[in-house]
């Protein structure tokens, strides 16, 4: 009888990180960029050079890392996960790239930032809004930021006025820095694949950085932006933020021994003010940056602070 020829069945491919038996924990975010297409173009658009250091958020396995090291004179990548620590370590030790890799273990939100000047970051979303700020008010100057987030918080930080996303995180963080939407990326390039779909985001530090108080700053957009479909002027006229100017006012007043008049009523002088400059019925969602400049330059003239 002749043989019958039995066809041998391929074993299926494993990912090495599965093999070892580490799985990702998505509570912290961690959702690993596995495109090297979309991990190249990032690195691409960071415009490295060969004396940069790097600072690295969430490597995860190392995609990232790999290809920063290739580039830069240092990276300094930090981690919250020591499994992906000693998987980072694993990947360059035994390499010329392993004396530039420097592993800083713990929550970056914690953490003191080193210096760097370029940062590269796959981020745990539930982070983007403190540690975008973080990042922006870190001195010295870094030279740029390339960021995944979220689409929509992408989008938030680049809309303009008039668009439906525009917002009190978009006002705040063109003050501070240019932002560019460079890249969208699909949720299977990630493993696992997140709920959401992710962007590409360019960050540009302004510097020098216009001279405003950032606390202060904040504390007026955010009152701006508590009623943004509602004029300036109605937000203006909220008990608790009228309670609010008219205590700083006094503090400023009194610190700087001026008198305050006994018919001082804080509610109609806001409105004048308002309504002289041409705010009054203004509403956040339509306003410039440099609107929200000359209107706090305004207040301030006129004895209102928001710290």
């Amino acid at each position: 009888m002749p043989k019958v020829r039995t066809e041998k069945k391929s074993k299926p491919r494993v990912n090495p990180i599965q093999r070892q038996g580490i799985s990702f924990n998505t509570g912290i975010g961690q959702h690993i960029l596995k495109n090297p297409m979309i991990v190249t173009s990032m690195v691409e658009k960071a415009a490295l050079r060969p004396t940069d250091v790097v600072l690295e958020v969430g490597p995860g396995t190392g995609n990232m890392t790999v290809k920063l090291l290739e580039k830069v004179k240092r990276v300094v990548a930090c981690e919250v996960d020591p499994r992906m620590v000693a998987e980072v370590h694993k990947r360059v030790q035994g390499t010329p790239m392993a004396p530039k890799l420097q592993m800083m273990v713990g929550d970056v939100l914690k953490t003191d930032l080193p210096f760097f000047d370029v940062c590269v970051a796959n981020l745990p979303y539930q982070i983007s809004s403190p540690f975008t700020f973080k990042l922006l008010l870190h001195r010295p100057f870094f030279r740029c930021a390339i960021l995944m987030f979220q689409r929509e918080f992408a989008e938030r930080l680049v809309a303009k006025p008039g668009d439906t996303l525009y917002c009190r995180l978009s006002v705040n963080t063109q003050l501070l820095a240019r932002v560019d939407h460079i890249l969208k990326v699909g949720k299977n390039n990630f493993r696992p694949p997140p709920k959401v779909e992710s962007s590409v985001v360019r960050i540009e530090p302004r510097n020098p950085p216009p001279p405003i108080n950032f606390k202060e700053w904040d504390g007026f957009i955010k009152i701006c932006f508590s009623r943004k479909n509602k004029t300036i002027g109605s937000s203006f006229k909220n008990k608790k933020v009228l309670e609010l100017m008219e205590k700083n006012y006094r503090v400023a007043r009194t610190v700087k021994n001026e008198t305050i008049p006994s018919d001082f009523n804080v509610k109609d002088t806001l409105m004048e003010l308002l309504e002289n400059a041409g705010f009054s019925e203004r509403r956040a969602r339509m306003m410039s940056l440099e609107d929200f400049i000359e209107l706090l330059g305004i207040f301030n003239k006129a004895g209102f602070h928001f710290l």
